[in-house]
């Protein structure tokens, strides 16, 4: 839905709804103020000119996902103007700040146009780490120094006490009474993801806005006159749900994924389907595809429904050139136009050489003759990733190239970190890699029959067997490696995974409940968050998987795609059990 075009520089609002109800406030500036104000992540607002069209300028620093913020800016009605110089900062009217390595801003001039420019209590919102390079110093990728503009040091959160790290979900604040820029927030949840955070203290407790919990109080928003920084994101944070449960949000909130596996039918259209035992054909004489729909509005409707996070996993696999599927970029750039909770997107993230020689859309590689026949070019996975980064994914999730990694790691003991896990974690954090595991239950007699972890089964195999390992598979499922999920599990959190996709080929496509002996087994062994997948068959099998693992989220997709259990109906059963939802 298009913005309406500005009226005038009176009180009358212009409000923006997307497909649905649903909507999401990211600022709401007052154009007689010239500062943001906050509202609502219910209801859009923003006052605009007929005169002139209001610009926003924008530090983008050139990592993560920044196509939400802008794509949030536009629904707003705003026109966005990027910083190249530091005199583009000391002219904006307003200025928003995604965050950036603290080594990159204070470079050429920018971080004293950003000192002087806060100083001068003028219109600033960051965001993330815009909020954290705002203090002294952090740990994270250092110590670094900050901009020294609040007291204190950013630190990483202690995952000694049992909460995992990243900290990743949607979360509550404590908003303090004169913290208007968060009227109406209070009772919502919002998205965080991050490892880092600052602590409030006497000598900083005059800038803060808001905190939030986990493990122990930290920062969530700072406000000092027209400066605001927030530790959540607000352009992820949108979507009202249409039958909304009744509740206030008081703590981290158990996230409800939707999957999407999206492939080319044989037709060549690009489709949702959805395996049984990631067998993705129909039973009939022309053995076709199965076509569960379109993945940009099946993601549509999944946000207005009230899904947490959408998943997008390219089971087609990018076998010869990742980067040529434009289809699959362009239904991340389009979902994100309208999609305003993280997104994130899975197939084909490895490195690569193409032999035909195809370029990028951007000039990071190198050329390599071969024996003067044609020209070959190496693509690493950094590369693909960063990619899927600037078409709107928040977060990438690899499979089987963790697999290689790991097992190379505890033949070797050495990190490399030349894979792609410890690439992509390293340049845009850990936060932002998910590694997806694909085990197969393997039955066992004597639990020391195998040198991998076992466990005793809820429900014993075929012959009566009362344990099981669970086997790594690689290339979509049909190859059995020789790894356990639980190795691989603690291998890929050391190698710098942020979060584990943890499926069962076993109980694919069965609706018979999630394996709850696989989920606790791994929830257990590692410190980051785990998403419980694959098996979903009705609502009680989401609280089963809470109650009973220690599983962060849990995800599914065919009972979504065939409207079998909706979205809707499994929070209000999760709220009803007394297990925190977002509303």
């Amino acid at each position: 839905m298009e913005v309406p075009p500005a009226t005038s520089l009176s009180s009358e609002t212009l409000a923006f709804r997307s497909s649905s109800v649903s909507s999401l406030q990211l600022f709401r500036p007052n154009l007689y103020k010239n500062h943001f104000k906050f509202k609502s992540f219910r209801n859009l607002s923003v006052r605009g000119s007929s005169a002139e069209r209001s610009v926003v300028t924008l530090l983008d620093y050139g990592a993560g996902n920044v196509r939400s913020v802008r794509n949030a800016i536009r629904h707003l009605g705003f026109d966005i103007k990027d910083v190249q110089t530091p005199q583009d900062i000391l002219n904006a009217d307003r200025l928003i700040f995604p965050g950036s390595v603290a080594r990159l801003v204070c470079s050429n001039g920018m971080a004293e146009a950003l000192c002087t420019y806060i100083e001068n209590d003028r219109p600033f919102l960051g965001i993330c780490l815009g909020l954290q390079l705002l203090f002294e110093s952090s740990e994270e990728n250092g110590p670094v120094n900050g901009l020294g503009l609040i007291p204190g040091m950013v630190q990483r959160f202690d995952s000694s006490n049992g909460f995992r790290v990243p900290h990743i979900g949607w979360n509550a604040l404590q908003i303090r009474e004169d913290s208007e820029i968060l009227e109406d927030v209070g009772n919502h949840h919002v998205y965080f993801v991050h490892s880092y955070r600052a602590i409030p203290s006497d000598k900083n407790k005059d800038w803060i806005s808001s905190t939030s919990n986990y493990g122990d109080k930290f920062i969530a928003s700072v406000k000092r006159g027209n400066v605001h920084a927030v530790q959540f994101h607000p352009e992820k944070s949108g979507g009202k749900i249409q039958k909304p449960v009744e509740g206030k949000a008081s703590k981290l909130a158990k996230r409800v994924i939707a999957c999407l596996d999206v492939r080319t039918n044989d037709k060549g259209d690009l489709v949702v389907t959805k395996g049984d035992q990631y067998d993705v054909r129909e039973n009939t004489k022309e053995n076709e595809v199965r076509n569960l729909g379109k993945p940009v509005e099946l993601a549509g409707q999944y946000y207005i429904d009230g899904a947490d996070e959408i998943s997008f996993l390219n089971i087609t696999g990018f076998r010869d050139f990742p980067l040529g599927d434009l289809p699959m970029l362009q239904v991340l750039r389009y979902t994100s136009e309208n999609v305003f909770v993280p997104l994130t997107v899975g197939g084909g993230i490895r490195d690569f050489t193409d032999a035909n020689g195809r370029p990028l859309s951007f000039q990071c590689y190198e050329c390599i003759l071969c024996e003067g026949r044609s020209s070959y070019r190496y693509y690493s996975s950094l590369e693909v990733a960063s990619e899927y980064f600037r078409s709107g994914a928040d977060k990438i999730s690899i499979g089987s190239d963790a697999v290689y990694a790991a097992e190379d790691y505890l033949r070797t003991g050495v990190k490399i970190g030349k894979s792609s896990l410890e690439q992509i974690s390293r340049v845009y954090g850990n936060q932002a890699v998910v590694v997806s595991i694909d085990p197969r239950r393997v039955y066992l007699k004597d639990p020391d029959d195998v040198e991998f972890k076992a466990v005793r089964v809820t429900n014993p195999g075929p012959n009566g067997e009362e344990f099981a390992w669970y086997q790594c598979t690689v290339n979509g499922g049909r190859e059995g490696r020789p790894i356990g999920a639980y190795e691989l599990a603690k291998a890929v959190e050391e190698l710098g995974a942020g979060e584990i996709l943890l499926n069962c080929i076993d109980c694919d496509g069965q609706g018979k409940g999630f394996d709850t002996d696989l989920i606790k087994l791994i929830s257990d062994a590692v410190s980051i968050p785990v998403i419980a997948s694959s098996g979903a068959g009705a609502v009680e099998h989401f609280s089963e998987v809470f109650r009973k693992t220690n599983a962060s989220a849990a995800l599914a997709a065919g009972i979504f795609h065939r409207k079998e259990v909706p979205i809707q109906s499994v929070k209000e059963h999760l709220f009803k059990e007394g297990i925190e939802v977002r509303m």
